[in-house]
Protein backbone atom coordinates (compact mmCIF):
# COMPACT_ATOMS: atom_id res chain seq x y z
CA UNK A 1 0.00 0.00 0.00
CA UNK A 2 1.51 3.41 -0.97
CA UNK A 3 2.22 5.88 1.85
CA UNK A 4 1.84 9.31 0.22
CA UNK A 5 -1.92 9.69 0.83
CA UNK A 6 -3.75 10.76 3.97
CA UNK A 7 -6.50 8.13 3.70
CA UNK A 8 -5.97 4.74 2.05
CA UNK A 9 -8.04 1.57 2.04
CA UNK A 10 -7.76 -1.65 0.09
CA UNK A 11 -10.44 -4.33 -0.02
CA UNK A 12 -12.17 -3.07 3.13
CA UNK A 13 -14.91 -5.50 4.24
CA UNK A 14 -17.42 -5.58 7.08
CA UNK A 15 -20.34 -7.87 7.87
CA UNK A 16 -23.00 -7.77 10.55
CA UNK A 17 -24.32 -11.31 10.72
CA UNK A 18 -25.60 -12.10 7.24
CA UNK A 19 -25.66 -8.44 6.23
CA UNK A 20 -22.78 -7.22 4.10
CA UNK A 21 -22.06 -3.62 5.03
CA UNK A 22 -18.84 -3.30 3.01
CA UNK A 23 -18.02 -5.73 0.22
CA UNK A 24 -14.44 -4.62 -0.42
CA UNK A 25 -13.89 -0.90 -0.98
CA UNK A 26 -10.77 0.90 -2.16
CA UNK A 27 -10.06 4.54 -1.26
CA UNK A 28 -7.19 6.94 -1.71
CA UNK A 29 -7.32 10.56 -0.57
CA UNK A 30 -4.28 12.85 -0.89
CA UNK A 31 -3.56 15.73 1.49
CA UNK A 32 -5.75 18.76 0.92
CA UNK A 33 -8.41 16.82 -1.00
CA UNK A 34 -12.09 16.28 -0.29
CA UNK A 35 -13.61 12.85 -0.76
CA UNK A 36 -17.40 12.56 -0.84
CA UNK A 37 -19.63 9.50 -0.66
CA UNK A 38 -23.18 9.07 -1.87
CA UNK A 39 -25.36 6.02 -1.41
CA UNK A 40 -28.71 4.79 -0.11
CA UNK A 41 -29.32 3.93 3.53
CA UNK A 42 -27.37 0.80 4.34
CA UNK A 43 -24.73 1.39 1.66
CA UNK A 44 -21.99 1.28 4.28
CA UNK A 45 -21.02 4.96 4.45
CA UNK A 46 -21.15 5.25 8.23
CA UNK A 47 -19.54 1.82 8.62
CA UNK A 48 -16.60 3.01 6.54
CA UNK A 49 -16.28 6.14 8.68
CA UNK A 50 -16.37 4.04 11.87
CA UNK A 51 -13.59 1.79 10.58
CA UNK A 52 -11.41 4.66 9.41
CA UNK A 53 -11.83 6.45 12.75
CA UNK A 54 -10.94 3.25 14.69
CA UNK A 55 -14.44 2.78 16.14
CA UNK A 56 -14.93 -0.53 14.32
CA UNK A 57 -12.59 -3.27 13.14
CA UNK A 58 -12.81 -4.46 9.53
CA UNK A 59 -13.41 -8.13 8.75
CA UNK A 60 -11.10 -7.93 5.75
CA UNK A 61 -8.80 -5.58 3.91
CA UNK A 62 -6.64 -2.87 5.41
CA UNK A 63 -6.62 0.89 5.84
CA UNK A 64 -4.25 3.66 6.86
CA UNK A 65 -5.11 7.18 7.99
CA UNK A 66 -2.42 9.88 8.25
CA UNK A 67 0.12 7.12 7.62
CA UNK A 68 -1.03 4.83 10.45
CA UNK A 69 -2.82 1.49 10.34
CA UNK A 70 -6.37 1.81 11.70
CA UNK A 71 -6.15 -1.55 13.52
CA UNK A 72 -2.57 -1.90 14.75
CA UNK A 73 -1.88 1.84 15.27
CA UNK A 74 -5.30 3.05 16.38
CA UNK A 75 -4.03 5.48 19.02
CA UNK A 76 -1.80 7.26 16.50
CA UNK A 77 -4.74 7.51 14.08
CA UNK A 78 -6.92 9.10 16.76
CA UNK A 79 -4.28 11.75 17.45
CA UNK A 80 -4.36 12.81 13.80
CA UNK A 81 -8.09 13.03 13.05
CA UNK A 82 -11.10 15.17 13.79
CA UNK A 83 -14.59 13.66 13.67
CA UNK A 84 -18.08 15.10 13.30
CA UNK A 85 -20.49 12.20 13.67
CA UNK A 86 -24.11 11.91 12.54
CA UNK A 87 -25.37 12.45 16.07
CA UNK A 88 -24.26 15.11 18.53
CA UNK A 89 -21.51 13.83 20.84
CA UNK A 90 -21.08 16.89 23.08
CA UNK A 91 -22.28 17.48 26.64
CA UNK A 92 -25.63 19.30 26.64
CA UNK A 93 -25.14 20.48 30.22
CA UNK A 94 -21.95 22.38 29.38
CA UNK A 95 -21.71 25.64 27.48
CA UNK A 96 -20.41 25.68 23.94
CA UNK A 97 -17.15 27.19 25.16
CA UNK A 98 -16.76 24.61 27.93
CA UNK A 99 -17.28 21.78 25.46
CA UNK A 100 -14.56 23.06 23.15
CA UNK A 101 -12.12 23.75 25.99
CA UNK A 102 -12.75 20.29 27.42
CA UNK A 103 -11.98 18.65 24.07
CA UNK A 104 -8.82 20.71 23.76
CA UNK A 105 -7.65 19.73 27.24
CA UNK A 106 -8.44 16.04 26.67
CA UNK A 107 -6.46 16.27 23.43
CA UNK A 108 -3.38 17.56 25.24
CA UNK A 109 -3.66 21.34 24.73
CA UNK A 110 -2.58 23.60 27.59
CA UNK A 111 -5.43 25.44 29.31
CA UNK A 112 -4.64 28.82 27.76
CA UNK A 113 -4.22 27.26 24.32
CA UNK A 114 -7.52 25.38 24.63
CA UNK A 115 -9.34 28.56 25.67
CA UNK A 116 -7.89 30.54 22.78
CA UNK A 117 -8.74 27.81 20.31
CA UNK A 118 -12.31 27.69 21.63
CA UNK A 119 -12.63 31.46 21.31
CA UNK A 120 -11.45 31.41 17.71
CA UNK A 121 -13.73 28.55 16.68
CA UNK A 122 -16.79 30.11 18.31
CA UNK A 123 -16.17 33.24 16.25
CA UNK A 124 -15.42 31.22 13.10
CA UNK A 125 -18.72 29.35 13.32
CA UNK A 126 -20.82 32.37 14.31
CA UNK A 127 -21.35 31.10 17.85
CA UNK A 128 -19.50 33.78 19.83
CA UNK A 129 -22.70 35.25 21.29
CA UNK A 130 -23.90 31.79 22.33
CA UNK A 131 -20.57 30.50 23.57
CA UNK A 132 -21.40 30.88 27.25
CA UNK A 133 -24.90 29.46 26.98
CA UNK A 134 -25.63 25.86 27.96
CA UNK A 135 -25.73 23.71 24.83
CA UNK A 136 -29.11 22.27 25.83
CA UNK A 137 -30.69 25.53 24.69
CA UNK A 138 -29.02 25.56 21.26
CA UNK A 139 -31.03 25.20 18.07
CA UNK A 140 -30.35 22.24 15.78
CA UNK A 141 -28.23 24.34 13.46
CA UNK A 142 -26.19 25.77 16.33
CA UNK A 143 -25.53 22.29 17.70
CA UNK A 144 -24.36 21.10 14.31
CA UNK A 145 -21.98 24.04 13.94
CA UNK A 146 -20.59 23.37 17.42
CA UNK A 147 -20.11 19.71 16.50
CA UNK A 148 -18.04 20.70 13.48
CA UNK A 149 -16.04 23.21 15.54
CA UNK A 150 -15.29 20.43 18.03
CA UNK A 151 -13.81 18.31 15.25
CA UNK A 152 -11.38 21.11 14.40
CA UNK A 153 -10.08 21.93 17.88
CA UNK A 154 -6.73 20.21 17.34
CA UNK A 155 -6.10 21.33 13.73
CA UNK A 156 -6.40 17.71 12.56
CA UNK A 157 -4.68 16.73 9.31
CA UNK A 158 -7.67 14.50 8.50
CA UNK A 159 -11.29 15.49 9.13
CA UNK A 160 -14.20 13.03 8.96
CA UNK A 161 -17.68 14.49 8.47
CA UNK A 162 -20.64 12.11 8.63
CA UNK A 163 -23.73 13.89 7.21
CA UNK A 164 -22.45 17.27 8.48
CA UNK A 165 -25.22 19.41 6.96
CA UNK A 166 -28.13 17.56 8.61
CA UNK A 167 -30.48 20.10 10.20
CA UNK A 168 -28.84 23.14 8.60
CA UNK A 169 -30.63 25.67 6.44
CA UNK A 170 -29.05 26.58 3.05
CA UNK A 171 -27.28 29.68 4.40
CA UNK A 172 -25.85 27.76 7.33
CA UNK A 173 -24.65 25.01 4.99
CA UNK A 174 -22.64 27.45 2.89
CA UNK A 175 -21.21 29.07 6.03
CA UNK A 176 -20.32 25.70 7.51
CA UNK A 177 -18.33 24.57 4.46
CA UNK A 178 -16.55 27.92 4.25
CA UNK A 179 -15.66 27.79 7.94
CA UNK A 180 -14.44 24.22 7.67
CA UNK A 181 -12.17 24.99 4.74
CA UNK A 182 -10.69 28.12 6.30
CA UNK A 183 -10.18 26.44 9.70
CA UNK A 184 -8.33 23.43 8.30
CA UNK A 185 -7.18 24.34 4.77
CA UNK A 186 -4.65 21.53 4.41
CA UNK A 187 -6.79 18.75 5.83
CA UNK A 188 -8.15 15.83 3.88
CA UNK A 189 -11.93 15.83 4.26
CA UNK A 190 -13.93 12.60 4.22
CA UNK A 191 -17.58 13.62 3.77
CA UNK A 192 -20.98 11.94 3.69
CA UNK A 193 -22.81 13.45 1.90
CA UNK A 194 -20.27 15.60 0.04
CA UNK A 195 -20.30 19.31 -0.52
CA UNK A 196 -20.66 20.81 -3.98
CA UNK A 197 -16.92 20.74 -4.74
CA UNK A 198 -16.62 16.96 -4.57
CA UNK A 199 -17.10 14.49 -7.40
CA UNK A 200 -18.89 11.56 -5.79
CA UNK A 201 -19.64 8.14 -7.20
CA UNK A 202 -22.97 6.61 -6.23
CA UNK A 203 -22.90 2.81 -6.11
CA UNK A 204 -25.23 0.11 -4.72
CA UNK A 205 -25.38 -1.06 -1.12
CA UNK A 206 -22.24 -2.67 0.24
CA UNK A 207 -19.99 -1.91 -2.73
CA UNK A 208 -18.97 1.59 -3.72
CA UNK A 209 -16.03 3.80 -4.55
CA UNK A 210 -15.47 7.53 -4.50
CA UNK A 211 -13.41 10.17 -6.25
CA UNK A 212 -11.69 13.16 -4.78
CA UNK A 213 -11.58 16.86 -5.51
CA UNK A 214 -8.71 19.11 -4.62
Amino acid sequence: MPTDSMIQAEGLKKRFGRTVALAGIDLEVPAGAILGMLGPNGAGKTTAVRILTTLAIPDGGRARVAGFDVVTQASQVRRNIGVTAQDATLDEMLTGRQNLVMIGRLSGLHRAEARERARGLLEQFDLADAGDRVMKGYSGGMRRRLDLAAGLVTHPPVLFLDEPTTGLDPTSRVRMWASSASSSPTASHFCSPPNTSTRPTNLPTGSWSSTTAG
